[in-house]
Formats: structure tokens, C-alpha cells, sequence
């Protein structure tokens, strides 16, 4: 993601009704398969078939496994930062998929935030509102989680996706601006939206999930890159996530981190990086980089009530990379 240096005023578009969900005998009608296309996530992979999107609805939830239906997010109102494009957006239709109430987009991108919502309304038959806003901006930020609970009744689940990393950038030549800005983003912004959103989940009554996207990069050094403020800055992510899983389980909050590997999303597909990631993938067990949805039904399991007894946890998954 990129930011810019100046804080935006934050803005927002909401597509489809305000509204509990999709209708069921209406959803059942029209039930349809979408392939999504976008060709910024495909991956030319025998293992990586383009996604489908099916619309869910309470008729047909109720007839999965009780263990299955306690994956899903009906009356749950899911808030994502950095969904509009990459790891956020696919995190934020398999949230969809599941039945979520309403997805909301916080993402400083104007243009490919209204696409998202656009899209991500197609694909799952659900209200989805994009909220342009930079998540160093406090005031902001406020603004936002408060419209976005007064709008919908509540916040349910928190995605904390906004992020941006510095990379092959030597320590002894990296400048304390870039590294301020860098905190500024992945830490205080991170924050920001959690307390804010913790706010408004403690005085539901209702508690919440809240989840943090972090990287193996907080616990391992990477290899060959040089990246030491952003594998800083994602340590104190991790450890945030944990210290708010224990001020906050008392209301019902529950705080736990997804630390990714190697991912094979837009940003990694670019000749300079060819050499790395060969040796990305040298290193990994499973001899690849992880596809652009792999993180989604993990987001599902930590968002859901089937992961009622987990707070605190940082989940990685990195195809073994962190192993050796």
C-alpha cells in the first residue's frame, strides 16, 4: 500500500442497502457463480484456479454441520483496513462469503477502493461501504469507526491489513524519516483503528474480534533483503496484538495476530525480485510462495465464534519457511 505524506480527508461510498444481509429466498433464486478475474491476484498455477463466489444465505447455512455454521458471520459487521486491493480485499470477500452483515474498507486509495466495494458487493450480495482515510490520521480514524458503528449498529470484526514495507535497504544508510514514517503506519496506525474499534466494542457490551496482519518477519530475520525497521515494526505488531488480547479479553475482545510468509501478490511480481524469490522459495518447505487467498479462511476461523477460546495467538503461516 501506498501512502501519501499528507493526511486526507476521509470520504467514503457505500454500495447496496443498509440492511441485514441478502435475502434468502431471493439469494436462492439468482444463486450464481462468479469467477473473479482480476488479473493483479491470478497466478498462472495448475494448483491456483481462478476464485468463485457464491452468495451464502441462512437457508443453506443451516443445513451445513453445526461445527461448519460456527464459521460463519451473519449479523456480523467486518471492518478491513487495506482492502482494496491484495491480501486485504481477498480476506474481505471470504468474509463476505461467510455471511458477514456488512464489509467496510478503510484503505487510503480512492480509485481502487471504490472498485473494491463495487465488486465485493457483486460477489457476495452484501453492503459494503469504502471509507477513504489514512490510519495515521487519529481524528480521522474516529470518524470513521464511529460512523461506520452508528451506520451499521455495530463493529464486529476488525481486520487490521494496512501496512507497507521497506525492503533492501541497508541500516547503516536507512533514513530515521523513512523509518518513522514506516512505525507510523504499521504500529500507531494499527493501533489506532484497534482502539478505536475496541471503543466502540466495549461500549456494545457485545465484545468482538479484532485481528492483526503481521509477518514471520517479526519473529525471523529475512534472508538475503534487508529489512530491519520493517521486521521491527512487525515484531511490535505481534507484541501489541498480545498485550491488547490481555487488556481487553475482560469485555469480551479477543486480539490475535495472522503473521504471513512469502506471498505471491501484485507487488512481488516484478522483475527485480525474480532473484529473491528464488531463493524465497528455496528456503520454503514447500518450495513456493503463498497464493493470494491462503490467508482467508484462517481471517474466517480467528473473525468466527469457532475460534471462541483463542485471544492472544499469532498464527503463522509461512509454508514452513520459519521452520528452519
Amino acid at each position: 500500500m501506498s501512502y501519501g505524506e499528507d493526511l486526507p480527508t476521509a470520504s467514503s461510498t457505500l454500495v447496496g442497502p443498509v440492511a441485514t444481509g441478502p435475502d434468502s429466498e431471493a439469494v436462492l433464486s439468482v444463486l450464481k457463480v462468479r469467477e473473479n478475474t482480476d488479473p493483479a491476484d491470478a497466478v498462472n498455477d495448475p494448483r491456483n484456479p481462478p476464485r468463485k463466489s457464491v452468495p451464502l444465505n441462512k437457508t443453506l447455512a443451516a443445513m451445513l454441520p453445526t461445527a461448519l455454521q460456527k464459521f460463519l458471520l451473519y449479523d456480523k459487521v467486518v471492518v478491513v483496513t487495506g482492502g482494496a486491493r491484495g491480501l486485504g480485499f481477498n480476506m474481505a470477500q471470504a468474509l463476505g462469503e461467510c455471511g458477514a452483515k456488512a464489509i467496510v474498507i478503510m484503505d487510503v486509495l480512492q480509485e481502487p477502493g471504490d472498485g473494491a466495494a463495487a465488486e465485493l458487493h457483486e460477489m457476495c450480495g452484501v453492503p459494503v461501504q469504502f471509507y477513504k482515510v489514512d490510519i495515521r490520521d487519529e481524528k480521522g480514524v474516529a470518524e470513521v469507526i464511529s460512523n461506520v458503528a452508528e451506520t451499521f449498529g455495530s463493529i464486529d470484526v476488525l481486520v487490521n491489513s494496512a501496512g507497507i514495507a521497506d525492503s533492501n535497504l541497508k541500516a547503516e544508510t536507512y533514513e530515521p524519516e523513512k523509518f518513522r514514517r514506516l512505525i507510523d503506519i504499521n504500529v500507531i496506525g494499527s493501533f489506532l483503528v484497534a482502539q478505536a474499534t475496541a471503543r466502540t466494542m466495549i461500549k456494545s457490551g457485545n465484545g468482538g474480534s479484532i485481528v492483526f496482519v503481521a509477518s514471520m518477519s517479526g519473529r525471523i530475520v529475512n534472508y538475503p533483503q534487508e529489512q530491519s525497521a520493517y521486521n521491527a515494526s512487525k515484531a511490535a505488531v505481534i507484541q501489541l496484538g498480545k498485550s491488547l488480547a490481555a487488556e481487553w479479553a475482560p469485555y469480551g475482545i479477543r486480539v490475535n495476530c495472522i503473521s504471513p510468509g512469502y506471498m505471491d501478490t501484485a507487488l512481488n511480481r516484478v522483475p527485480a525480485l525474480d532473484a529473491q524469490k528464488k531463493i524465497w522459495r528455496d528456503l520454503t518447505p514447500q518450495k513456493r510462495l503463498g497464493r493470494v487467498d491462503e490467508l482467508n479462511n484462517l481471517a474466517v476461523f480467528l473473525a468466527s465464534d469457532a475460534s471462541s477460546f483463542m485471544t492472544g495467538a499469532d498464527c503463522i503461516i509461512d509454508g514452513g519457511y520459519s521452520l528452519w
